[in-house]
């Protein structure tokens, strides 16, 4: 089995869908992004997006979440290739962050990735780096966030 099957080079793989509660809004908020329309429903009624909304660092987690169950739901394909099943490591980091539209209280993003390449790392034998296209959609389609995305991992 090649490494491109295995990751399913090129598919966007569904990772799931999350519903946004107030509650939950405002916590995150509260914690790590105290604004007042992530933290105060009266307060983001004045804003500029006219109600409360998530934290843009909070769809990005769920993003994550969503992003690390499925690697443990088995979302890349069945190994049969020699040597062991790649493993996933540490993320080098992320590029062209854009949260495009608000998420409001209600709303049901649903999560996504798609591996776009991968190439071996020369400065670490055994090891790739995995280039991965993230997005989030609102229930209606439209989306909502998208960035790229490193991820190492060891493949011998």
């Amino acid at each position: 089995m090649s490494l491109d099957r295995f990751l399913r080079l090129g598919e966007t793989m569904t990772l799931g869908t999350h519903t946004f509660t107030a509650q939950e809004i405002i916590a995150f908020g509260r914690a790590y992004d105290p604004q007042p329309f992530h933290t105060d429903p009266e307060a983001a009624r004045e804003s500029v997006f006219g109600r409360l909304c998530a934290s843009g660092w909070h769809t990005c987690a769920m993003w994550m979440r969503y992003n690390l169950e499925g690697i443990e739901r088995d979302v890349f394909g069945d190994w049969d290739g020699s040597g062991a099943k790649p493993e996933f490591g540490p993320s080098p980091g992320f590029s062209n962050l854009k949260w495009l539209k608000p998420v409001y209280e209600g709303d049901a993003i649903t999560f996504t990735r798609a591996v776009t390449a991968h190439r071996p790392l020369a400065s670490r034998p055994g090891w790739h780096l995995v280039t991965l296209a993230a997005a989030a959609h609102r229930q209606d389609g439209e989306p909502v966030m998208t960035f790229d995305n490193g991820v190492l991992m060891k493949a011998t």
